[in-house]
């Protein structure tokens, strides 16, 4: 007879999609390293050389996500679909690629186009690290085009070795750069614009059958709507750093600006869910597609209702780990923190109604239904923008209105949602199904 912890942990296996262990443990490298990526930078780097590593960060991860996030969920999407009828998914990677090579193209002109004010206003003169903006758009495009294939085709394994593959390169890379004493925040920028390729090299290592032969692949079959997937996921990336960006916008005082390193600090504690959510993001969105596209809505229904009791019950978790050991674990990380447990709390709140909005957010993607999806984040970035006019004291402004503004997101996300479901939900998955089944002309 199975112990009791046995059971529990067969319980837990249940109610979260397929792969999310294997590819949690790749996250959790990578979320770590991330973190020490950050404290060995800070020990090294000036403080002006470290606020421009910072807003290249910041810069990439959110431009790289926004751009190539919608690539990766259309291709995991759209793989399983063709996966779950025997159909082979090569022709629809390869037309993904194209497209995410245009995006790719398309940001890096952007980026030698505005390079005076990138450079002087974003990275404080440090010039290489505009090279080191345009080395990660690649390296991140080929790695969103990775992850969708492995993804679709099932193989977490692989797929967690990316995120935990990318994470060691990247804290090895900044570890060497701190042991040699290097003051180059150009190195420190390379160092976190490569090692997606590193990541992409490691994975696919002994991985075959990804790009199996099939029936050609139209751009419509990845998307009809891949403008207002791009948008959905903009917006969906901005909401996740409103917070942070509204206070460096508007921290005008010098008390305000002072403070605004350890608000900073603290929205760094309170993203470790974000972070560790993307493992149930990337095994989530395959198995609710090829449950809605072989007609199996009930269980479609059934395990989005177990798996948003396991986010809330995270969420709680969170907010209660935040408000209490948050500004304990936050004071002996860094320096400058200024946060106490009820304004940790409230950020790891707004963090816990982001990632429900996220859960919510793949339902309808697995449904095709896109529009949905993108208005309910512009309902979360408007009531944001309402919050934030309200009130005197900045920080809390910012974090209420993050919350607001998640919650207002996943509240949407969930009436479009079960909605739909409760309508049938299968028009646009039976047209896409059938522009799979039937070869169609070239777009």
């Amino acid at each position: 007879m199975p112990s009791r912890a046995q059971r529990f942990v067969d319980a837990a296996r249940s109610n979260v999609p397929e792969g999310t262990f294997a590819v949690g443990a790749g996250l959790l490298i990578a979320g770590v390293t991330a973190y020490g990526f950050q404290l060995l930078a800070n020990h090294r780097l000036e403080k002006l050389h470290y606020a421009a590593l910072n807003s290249l960060w910041a810069v990439v991860f959110v431009v790289t996500p926004g751009l190539f996030q919608p690539l990766e969920q259309e291709v995991a999407r759209a793989v399983a679909h063709r996966r779950v009828r025997g159909i082979g998914g090569g022709p629809l990677v390869k037309r993904a690629g194209v497209l995410g090579a245009v995006l790719a193209a398309c940001s890096v002109v952007l980026a030698l186009v505005f390079e005076h004010p990138i450079i002087h206003t974003l990275f404080h003169g440090q010039g290489l690290l505009l090279i080191c903006l345009v080395a990660a758009i690649v390296c991140y495009f080929f790695a969103f085009i990775t992850r969708g294939a492995l993804s679709g085709n099932g193989r977490f394994g692989a797929y967690g070795m990316m995120h935990g593959s990318e994470g060691m390169a990247r804290i090895l890379a900044c570890g060497l750069l701190f042991v040699i004493g290097s003051h180059s925040t150009g190195l420190y920028g390379l160092a976190l614009a490569l090692p997606p390729a590193v990541a992409v090299l490691v994975s696919l290592r002994g991985q075959r059958g990804l790009l199996t032969p099939g029936p050609t692949a139209p751009y419509s079959e990845l998307s009809s709507a891949l403008g207002l997937l791009l948008l959905g996921s903009v917006l969906a990336q901005s909401l996740s750093y409103a917070a942070f960006l509204a206070a460096t916008i508007l921290a005008k005082t010098h008390g305000q600006k002072d403070a605004l390193a350890g608000f900073i600090s603290a929205i760094f504690i309170a993203r470790i869910p974000i972070l560790l959510f993307a493992a149930v993001q990337a095994a989530l969105l395959p198995k609710l597609a090829a449950l809605a596209g072989a007609g199996r809505h009930n269980e479609f229904l059934g395990g989005m209702r177990r798996l948003l009791i396991v986010v809330v019950g995270v969420g709680v978790i969170g907010v209660i780990g935040s408000a209490t050991l948050g500004p304990t674990i936050g004071k002996k990380l860094f320096d400058n923190w200024t946060l106490d447990g009820f304004n940790l709390g409230v950020l790891a709140a707004g963090s816990g109604a982001f990632i429900l909005a996220l859960t919510l957010n793949q339902g309808l993607i697995a449904l095709a239904s896109y529009t949905r999806a993108a208005v309910a984040w512009v309902g979360g970035v408007v009531v944001f923008l309402i919050t934030l006019a309200v009130g005197n004291e900045l920080f809390l402004r910012c974090e209420l209105a993050y919350l607001f503004g998640s919650l207002a997101a996943a509240a949407a996300m969930a009436v479009f949602l079960f909605g739909q479901i409760a309508h049938g939900a299968t028009g646009d998955i039976d047209t896409l199904v059938g522009l799979i089944q039937h070869e169609p002309l070239e777009l």
